[in-house]
């Protein structure tokens, strides 16, 4: 049984700030570049943020209660420097580093508490109730004067990511907002640990011109003593890509809730929904047994973990009974999939009607699945939070689908949260999918954590020219190689990679399914070694001790120098690369590819050439 691991000592506890009632209150980050300042005026918490000195948040307004007078009691601050195993993610291990300011305050005379954690590469605000808190309203209110005027980024749903835009053209805005600052470095507003704070909505963001400021705020009931809020968070890194590695939310989300969490196994899948109405030559797939089986002899020939069943395999739910497809069926598909050893992941959303929650997941756990896919429930929390709890009191993953709460932090919590479409999937809406979108979408949306976007398809030719009933609607619209389609598996972090093509297809290019067959869901360490983006991303991840690495390009050709000073000093390694070929173009040829070994070492720089919408892939092993 594998539970969480805490190392490390705890410094400092719970040590007085001297001058207890001087004014402002300060607390830095370990490294001391990170500084957060409180300060009472009038009545009114304030807090400011600075790094290196320099403003990053101006003068800002914190409330718990809505015109509240707010009063300091007692300050102190305690140190930490602890690290955890997830059970899946982009580290194996986890370092948390932080110093923690506790201030003891009272809201019209109620005592309450706020904490702030001030970690190298981010700050996280909370506040902490009393008894005397039970039954009043709480209004959690924090404002963010940023400094910067300009290059803001957010979620914009089914178009893609807003920005860069300035504050002129912000309302209202997603979580998370990403500010890309004059000297390079990043900015994120963001959230955490939403699970713990019952009560709580999402958060969301708005500007509000009047006192330049943006603003958000959420409400819920106190339940008294313990009840807590959700984490607001400032990420602050060295450059937007960096932000994609930054595990201050994770470390602010609560541990692992689980006894056992052995039964939750990240990977590959297969997806049926892109491939329905393919043609094989002998073949086409459809909504059938048949299909299914031949999805699944794929999956335990090429070691895929899981296959997903997606919509319309029943007709419809209600009070506890559901009706399957008549071309389906579902317990001679599930006796199969057992009998092949692979995972099935079953569809299910309330369009067709209610099966009842209650009994919902015992139902798809009787049918032996390992996992659900739970579509159009949207940014309702408590949902959010029941499903998870229910799946993993029956051993099933979830996937969220279609705008879920983002919910960061929460694969640390219950890491059967193994994905989320927090995003926009690569096939739908061609309007808004481009390789900018993608790479936007990676560095801003995939700030709340794992995202099913749907990457790897390898019938480019097949897609663009109509032949699958899912789309694209608009016929060579899909700007993409089959090289960058197996980098972006790679960039793209998921506990559960989807893949979403043809079994045919892929084993058309045997060759290049080798990578994505070969790279596993989990990772001992992720590295962003270079980005912009507007224009590029390269990731590197380690298992054991080989690297794989993934670079993404715009639609823009370009020769990225990707550096290999990560490597091991002392090794010598076998490169494989996987590149786009001298006639690769994501729109017009994009099936082309070619695959080189080489031998290197840390410190050489590959010179990776990527076409229009292309991308570049490595695989480096030591050499014995």
């Amino acid at each position: 049984m594998k539970m969480n691991k805490y190392t490390g000592i705890l410094f400092g506890a719970a040590f007085a700030v001297s001058q207890l009632f001087s004014a402002p209150v300060d607390v830095k980050s370990p490294d001391e570049q990170i500084s957060a300042s409180f300060d009472v005026k009038n009545g009114v918490l304030h807090y400011k943020v600075a790094k290196n000195g320099d403003p990053v948040v101006g003068e800002s307004k914190l409330e718990i209660i809505a015109g509240a007078k707010m009063a300091l009691v007692n300050q102190s601050v305690r140190a930490n420097d602890t690290s955890w195993e997830p059970t899946w993610g982009q580290f194996s291990t986890v370092r948390d580093h932080h110093n923690e300011l506790t201030l003891e305050l009272t809201a019209n005379g109620m005592p309450v508490k706020l904490l702030c954690r001030v970690f190298d590469r981010g700050v996280g605000l909370r506040f902490v109730l009393s008894e005397a808190s039970k039954g009043q309203k709480l209004t959690f209110y924090n404002a963010y004067r940023l400094i910067e005027e300009e290059g803001f980024y957010c979620p914009k749903g089914e178009q893609g990511v807003a920005g860069p835009l300035s504050l002129k053209q912000l309302s209202s805005v997603k979580v998370p907002t990403v500010v890309e600052r004059a000297d390079g470095s990043a900015l994120a507003l963001h959230e955490s640990d939403i699970y713990s704070a019952v009560g709580f909505g999402a958060m969301k963001l708005s500007y509000n011109s009047e006192i330049q400021s943006f603003i958000s705020s959420s409400s819920a009931t106190s339940s008294g003593a313990g009840q807590i809020t959700p984490w607001r968070v400032i990420l602050l890194d060295n450059s937007i890509g960096e932000l994609t590695v930054n595990m201050v939310t994770m470390n602010l989300a609560a541990p692992l809730a689980l006894e056992d969490d052995s039964w939750i196994v990240p990977g590959k899948g297969l997806w049926d929904w892109r491939v329905h109405g393919y043609n094989n030559g002998d073949f086409v797939y459809g909504i059938d047994t048949r299909s299914y089986f031949r999805y699944i002899d794929f999956c335990s020939d090429q070691g895929i973990e899981y296959f997903t069943v997606d919509d319309h395999w029943f007709k419809s739910a209600k009070d506890g009974k559901m009706v399957v497809a008549p071309e389906v069926d579902i317990e001679k598909v599930m006796a199969y999939a057992k009998e092949k050893g692979v995972k099935i992941k079953l569809y299910y959303d309330r369009k067709k009607g209610d099966f009842g929650d209650e009994t919902l997941f015992s139902y798809y756990a009787g049918l032996g699945a390992s996992g659900m896919k739970y579509g159009f429930m949207g940014s309702k929390v408590d949902f959010t939070r029941a499903a998870m709890e229910a799946a993993a009191e029956h051993e099933m993953v979830i996937n969220f689908h279609d705008g879920p709460v983002p919910m960061t932090g929460v694969e640390r919590t219950l890491p059967n949260l193994i994905s989320r479409e927090y995003c926009h999937a690569q096939q739908d809406s061609r309007r808004a999918f481009t390789p900018e979108t993608f790479l936007k979408m990676v560095m801003v949306n995939g700030l709340v954590g794992p995202l099913d976007m749907a990457n790897g398809n390898f019938g480019l030719n097949s897609i663009n020219a109509g032949e699958r009933q899912k789309g694209p609607r608009k016929k060579n619209s899909y700007v993409s190689t089959v090289v960058s389609e197996v980098a972006r598996t790679l960039v793209v972090y998921s506990g559960l990679i989807t893949l979403p093509d043809a079994p045919e297809e892929y084993l058309k290019k045997a060759d290049l399914f080798e990578f994505l067959k070969r790279m596993p869901a989990t990772w001992d360490d992720s590295r962003v070694l270079d980005a912009n983006i507007d224009s590029y991303i390269s990731i590197a991840r380690r298992t054991g001790d080989t690297w794989f690495v993934g670079s993404v390009n715009n639609s823009h050709e370009r020769t990225l120098d990707v550096s290999l000073d990560f490597l091991d000093a002392n090794k010598t390694y076998k490169a494989t690369f996987y590149q786009d070929a001298p006639d690769t173009h994501g729109g017009t040829n994009a099936e082309s590819y070619e695959i080189k070994t080489a031998s290197v070492k840390r410190g050489d720089v590959i010179k990776a050439k990527m076409a229009v919408g292309g991308g570049h892939a490595m695989i480096l092993e030591p050499i014995n």
